[in-house]
């Protein structure tokens, strides 16, 4: 075989070899493309954030899902999720929210915990008020007033004025990391401006108390109707006996009957 020869053969073996080479960069490089198509990038927590916790760089990670199953108000970088107060505790792995997350615009990061149209109100308490040191940011509590009624040998009254408040702190801590009972001089709760007029009025009348609430329980207690009062029937009065009055004589003459109200004249014959 000819030095000829055994240059063609080379030379069409590294042809050949390219040109795989090149086809295999381009199938790969069309793959990626689709696969990257297809994928989105979604903030994650890589660590617990309790209740009222800013998010920082280091609390969240960036991880590829498949296009369209995160929701539809996830962040898709950590800038946009950093600085924001979680208003829900978020648990490791859990995707970052707009609607779990409150935007910090300046001052305590309690003020961004506040719900618009709501406000926080502060009721100082004790460990019996407190349900004995175990309210905890982010519980719900009913609120019940007792006050004293009448004169000397008066009698206490109580009943439940609000219902299922949301517990933004507790003394001056937002922060849901501690477990242990801790008894605490003052509880700041979330209310309507209405409940919160009702709440000072009722804490200037008397005691104030609060109840610990299973977050899954309905807001108020379903109200029972009363049971129907019975309809006794009362049975007609008797019609009156008609009065028979009789006037004529002879083969004929008119007899009067009266009834009631009602009076009517019949002729007869004899």
């Amino acid at each position: 075989m000819s030095s000829r020869t055994l240059m063609l053969i080379a030379l069409s073996v590294l042809f050949g070899l390219g040109a795989a080479w090149m086809a295999n960069t381009w199938l790969t490089a069309r793959l990626d493309t689709t696969a990257d198509s297809n994928m989105e990038n979604v903030v994650v927590a890589a660590v617990e954030i309790p209740f009222g916790q800013m998010v920082e760089p280091q609390h969240v990670k960036l991880v590829s899902m498949p296009r369209g199953t995160a929701p539809s108000d996830a962040f898709d970088a950590v800038e946009k999720a950093s600085g924001r107060i979680a208003t829900f505790s978020i648990l490791e792995g859990d995707i970052l929210r707009s609607a779990r997350l409150a935007e910090h615009l300046g001052g305590s990061t309690l003020a961004s915990l506040i719900e618009p149209s709501k406000r926080a109100i502060s009721v100082r308490v004790d460990d019996v008020v407190g349900v004995g040191g175990f309210l905890l940011p982010g519980n719900r509590v009913d609120v019940l007033a007792t006050k004293q009624e009448g004169g000397s040998g008066r009698e206490a009254k109580s009943e439940t004025i609000l219902y299922d408040l949301r517990v933004l702190a507790v003394d001056q801590t937002a922060s849901t990391d501690k477990t242990q009972p801790v008894v605490v001089r003052a509880v700041t709760l979330e209310m309507t401006p209405e409940e919160t007029e009702k709440l000072v009025k009722a804490q200037s009348e008397g005691k104030l108390q609060l109840a610990l609430r299973n977050p899954l329980e309905e807001k108020k207690p379903v109200e029972t109707k009363p049971d129907p009062v019975p309809v006794v029937a009362v049975a007609p009065k008797p019609a009156p006996k008609p009065v028979v009055r009789r006037s004529g004589g002879g083969g004929g003459g008119q007899v009067t009957i009266i009834r009631g109200t009602e009076i009517e004249k019949v002729s007869v014959q004899r």
